[in-house]
């Protein structure tokens, strides 16, 4: 962690602009990655009565498809801070009056969670596109229950390894900001008042068949919010320059020639413990609230998966 114990920088205007400005739509590995991230809650002991799922739309509708049958009795809470997207999940999300059995299925409310109101939250590669991440695991904290645990996914540092190489190699400013390791990202779950982090990460690696079809992956992914980025507008042969290089430098053999980029996948699940009782000159505790005390919880796990897709 650097000496600010900040991830590293994001232009905060450029990530507010894209916040407000990206499609209302899921890229295909956000549904990918939640796909799996909901298979990890098989190892969850209990089931959440209320979960939250922060910003669905971006974050993979088709996943909350899937904790729903999961979870088919928990309530569940919807945060989209995007008005466009609010009224996208809201369209996706909500039961309509005709349905059959309507007032028998678990209510789905549209706003945000009330404080330690939820069992489970959930946010689907979100963080590694914020500003002040800090802020943002505070808010998930306050609006989780004691036991109560986060879900999350975000991109790594070794994500798009080959194209900064590249932009390196013809002295190009970087073509994204830098992702944040998942060991800070622990020290900041942490750091947030969050317990017994675990974090997980594997490689993903995709293939496209044209230069023309990455960039547009890319786009829909993202954008570069590097503060160093390049500012100025780019012209039709910087592009066309680019796009010959990509299908130079980055066709793969192991693929069939294919242009393969890498997408380092970071996964984090932690807790919020109960409040800390703080020990006055003279006081009195509870032979519970001592058990309390004594049963904390093991250290940071982590465990590193390496795949690859096609």
């Amino acid at each position: 962690m650097a000496d600010t114990d900040h991830p590293p920088l994001i232009d905060p205007l450029a990530a507010a602009r894209w916040h407000a400005t990206a499609p209302a739509k899921a890229p295909w590995l956000h549904e990918e990655v939640a796909r799996r991230m909901q298979e990890r809650l098989q190892w969850m002991r209990a089931a959440p009565a209320t979960w939250c799922h922060w910003e669905p739309v971006r974050g993979g509708l088709q996943a909350h498809a899937l904790i729903n049958q999961r979870y088919p009795h928990a309530e569940c809470v919807v945060v989209e801070t995007v008005p466009g997207h609010a009224a996208v999940a809201r369209e996706a999300l909500a039961q309509p009056w005709w349905r059959p059995l309507r007032w028998r299925a678990p209510k789905t409310r549209f706003a945000l969670p009330a404080p330690g109101s939820v069992q489970m939250l959930w946010s689907n590669m979100a963080l590694h596109l914020q500003a002040d991440p800090q802020a943002l695991l505070a808010q998930w904290l306050q609006a989780l229950a004691v036991d109560g645990y986060v879900m999350f996914s975000c991109l790594g540092p070794d994500t798009l390894h080959e194209l900064r190489m590249l932009y390196a190699e013809l002295g190009w400013p970087p073509p994204s900001h830098a992702f944040t390791d998942m060991h800070d990202w622990g020290d900041m779950l942490i750091a947030a008042g969050f317990a017994e982090p675990v974090m997980d990460m594997e490689r993903i690696t995709l293939t496209f068949a044209t230069p023309e079809r990455l960039l547009q992956e890319l786009a829909e992914l993202g954008r570069n919010l590097h503060p160093q980025r390049f500012a100025a507008l780019r012209g039709r042969r910087w592009r066309e320059r680019l796009c010959a290089v990509l299908a130079q430098k980055l066709a793969d053999p192991r693929h069939g020639g294919q242009l393969a980029l890498s997408f380092e996948i970071i996964y984090g699940h932690a807790l919020k413990p109960a409040p800390r009782v703080r020990m006055q000159p003279q006081s009195h505790i509870s032979l519970q609230d001592m058990r309390a005390l004594l049963g904390a919880g093991p250290p940071v796990k982590s465990r590193v998966n390496s795949l690859s897709m096609i």
